[in-house]
């Protein structure tokens, strides 16, 4: 269809609090998802990005769409710019009701001057380009507004004074979701005449009270709202490939040279040698690398990052990491955990351990309790218990969709 003449803003509403829908703690919280420091189901964490996000990045895909406006508190603004980063979207304050939060976002979408908003639950997160398409087709062939629905399966029942009376026929009966569609100054006007004490089921209830006509199209499982703490399980089955887990180990060792630091983990550590290599000679990182590309199947440090090669010569072991990293997120994978364990007799690791664990974490963008950073010694035997150099052992675990195939590698010509 030619949808060139119309342009779109979504209105993600994200002012809820979604109580219901926080795991209680860690380890009840399923597969390929894990709470975020945030108590809003919207800002937890679904695959490898928070529950808002999917929604963010599906409008920003669809060629039609010229804004994003976030409703939310203002105290999450920073918090999610830096979750959803780099994408960039507008805010608007939330309000006490959800009411008051679509008001609130429409007064800001009124700037953009869309031809149709697009008002979503940030707890929706299966939104995909099919259903926008719908949506526009209805509008652009005359409705007022059009909403995803789903058809009623279940036997309905409703509770009257301890007792259940059945609803014997559920001809008609339909579910709804979002994103909810509308022509902009339509719904604006709507909401407009609406009085800020009134609180309606959706934003079709508010259409059709100011005399609006809205249309169903098609929606979705993947539509259904995120409520409750196992809903992000049957989330993740909807929306993220069959994941399985992959374990890659690294072993690296440096003996030490003339200087007056080592840097580990991306921290320069003082001490009465350096450390001895062609870049900053960070072991542990290095060691990690080779623990994520083995993850991968997908060769080792220095395939990527020869030695011979004079541009490595005091690089960053940062930039080796990062790289390993984004190897595992382009390959539609996610790092679940890292470990590292440094071996020497000196420097002492344990000052330094809270900080390294937030400088790998930060580097692999991962949450602090994601890294594991150890320390032990060889009693004295060995290279490392002579005194000679600093060696470390790690290992990853991540998780890869089941299709991933490695690779073959290819020997740089020489």
């Amino acid at each position: 269809m030619d949808q060139a003449p119309f342009t779109a803003c979504a209105l993600i509403v994200a002012g809820g609090v979604g109580s219901r829908a926080t795991p209680p703690h860690l380890t009840s919280t399923p597969p390929h998802t894990t709470p975020h420091t945030l108590t809003p189901k919207q800002f937890q964490i679904l695959g490898d990005k928070p529950v808002i996000a999917w929604s963010i990045d599906a409008f920003e895909k669809h060629a039609n769409f010229i804004a994003t406006i976030i409703v939310c508190e203002d105290s999450y603004r920073a918090e999610i710019s830096s979750m959803i980063a780099p994408r960039t979207v507008l805010f608007a304050p939330a309000g006490k009701t959800r009411t008051a939060s679509v008001k609130s976002g429409l007064t800001r979408a009124r700037e953009v001057g869309a031809d149709f908003i697009f008002i979503h639950d940030a707890a929706r997160p299966g939104v995909d380009s099919e259903t926008l398409d719908r949506l526009f087709l209805a509008l652009a062939h005359g409705a007022d507004g059009a909403t995803p629905t789903r058809p009623v399966a279940d036997a309905l029942w409703r509770s009257s004074h301890e007792e259940l009376d059945t609803i014997e026929d559920r001809t008609g009966l339909l579910r709804v979701q979002t994103p909810q569609a509308f022509v902009s100054h339509k719904i604006i006007a709507a909401y407009d005449e609406l009085p800020l004490e009134d609180e309606l089921a959706d934003d079709v209830a508010v259409a059709r009270r100011a005399g609006l006509r809205v249309v169903g199209v098609a929606g979705k499982e993947q539509l259904d709202k995120i409520t409750w703490p196992q809903d992000f399980a049957r989330m993740s089955q909807l929306l993220l490939p069959p994941m399985l887990p992959r374990i890659g180990n690294g072993f690296d060792a440096h003996r030490f040279g003339v200087g007056e630091f080592v840097t580990l983990c991306g921290l320069q550590i003082s001490h009465s040698h350096g450390l001895a290599g062609h870049s900053d000679a960070d072991v542990a990182w290095h060691a990690l690398a080779d623990a994520l590309y083995g993850a991968l199947s997908a060769g080792d440090i220095g395939y990527y990052f020869p030695p011979s090669e004079k541009k490595w010569r005091g690089a960053p072991s940062s930039i080796f990491l990062k790289h390993a990293g984004s190897m595992v997120r382009a390959s539609g994978g996610v790092i679940n955990h890292v470990d590292i364990t440094i071996i020497c007799e000196a420097p002492k690791i344990g000052p330094h351990r809270a900080a390294m664990a937030i400088a790998t974490a930060q580097t692999l963008d991962l949450r602090i309790d994601q890294v594991s950073i150890k320390a032990t010694t060889t009693e004295g035997m060995g290279y490392t218990g002579r005194r000679e150099g600093i060696a470390a052992l790690t290992s990853a675990t991540i998780l890869l969709p089941v299709s991933y195939r490695a690779a073959t590698l290819v020997e740089p010509s020489l």
